[in-house]
């Protein structure tokens, strides 16, 4: 038991909050805590490994704690909590659709592809599924290695949208307008094509979709790139895991029930060779409360150490 924990990186993984009810993505570590890394358990997302990562929170500086004093002269008989506050901050070591859309701290737009200045959506067929999208006769408008996003079509939804994950929330339908495809640009809900089965016309995908098998209902487009804006209302939400595994078989994990981020798009440069640079994606979270169903607590983050 005796150990002091040596690690290398951090892993990071995310998992969506239901924003409608502020409900957060649960995680279990006395059940779940010794999970391969390359495997989170679901709904779990491996958004890799994340440099520079540092937490803080008030407590830390004493600043959230203060004695209360009684008698004269006045001496301290016991403590109270008056202030909690807890962030986080990492840089992602890749860039991918998720790492941008919680490094941007507002909407993360997809970029649907465009035929002759128009874009057209392509409706799923029966049998699709989380990791194969059937698509009949129009596999021949795809390659592998496209991006795709699968959503539903706007028609005057209000409030949080987005399948699995909310991706912005729509005051009212006047603000969107006829936009049709508006839900597919602001999707999470997406993948790439590994492969391409012609006989079938089913898309084979790199991982499952964010949101699982699709429902009845859904459309395809193509995407070739993602923007974001800073200054809007939106903020992202997420449940956040971060592990750190010893080097002796031990294991740190930090839950957080709920995260936001608390900045809008940054980036760091490091020189590699010159005139070569890596640029990294930088976030930072703000901890928002989320009440313990053992006790009622209301809890920022979770600690846990699993000993080797």
């Amino acid at each position: 038991m005796s150990t002091t924990p040596i690690t290398r990186r951090v892993r990071a993984y995310f998992a969506p909050v239901d924003r409608a009810t502020g409900t957060p993505t649960a995680f279990d570590a006395a059940q779940n805590g010794s999970f391969t890394l390359d495997t989170p358990p679901a709904p779990w997302i491996d958004l890799g490994w994340c440099t520079t990562f540092r937490r803080s929170n008030t407590e830390s500086a004493n600043a959230g704690i203060v004695p209360l004093r009684s008698g004269t002269p006045a001496m301290a008989s016991t403590q109270a909590r008056i202030s909690a506050d807890a962030t986080v901050e990492l840089q992602f070591a890749i860039w991918g659709k998720l790492q941008l859309a919680l490094s941007c701290g507002t909407q993360q737009v997809n970029l649907l592809a465009a035929t002759n200045g128009s874009i057209t959506a392509i409706a799923l067929e029966p049998g699709s599924t989380s990791t194969a999208l059937n698509v009949g006769s129009a596999d021949s408008q795809f390659s592998a290695g496209d991006l795709i996003v699968v959503d539903t079509d706007y028609t005057g939804q209000i409030g949080f949208v987005g399948s699995g994950i909310s991706g912005a929330y729509v005051r009212i339908a006047a603000d969107v307008g006829s936009d049709i495809n508006f839900i597919r640009r602001i999707s999470l809900n997406v993948a790439r094509i590994a492969t391409i089965d012609s006989t079938s016309g089913t898309l084979q995908l790199e991982a499952p979709l964010p949101a699982g098998s699709p429902p009845s209902g859904l459309q395809l487009n193509r995407v070739t790139g993602f923007v974001d804006r800073e200054g809007s209302s939106f903020f992202q939400e997420w449940s956040g895991l971060f592990v750190m595994e010893g080097e002796q078989g031990d294991r740190i994990i930090f839950y957080y029930p709920r995260l936001q981020s608390m900045h809008g798009a940054a980036e760091t440069v490091e020189t590699l060779a010159a005139p070569l640079e890596r640029v990294r994606l930088s976030g930072a979270f703000r901890a928002l409360a989320a009440r313990d169903a053992t006790d009622g607590e209301m809890v920022l983050c979770y600690r846990s150490y699993l000993p080797a």
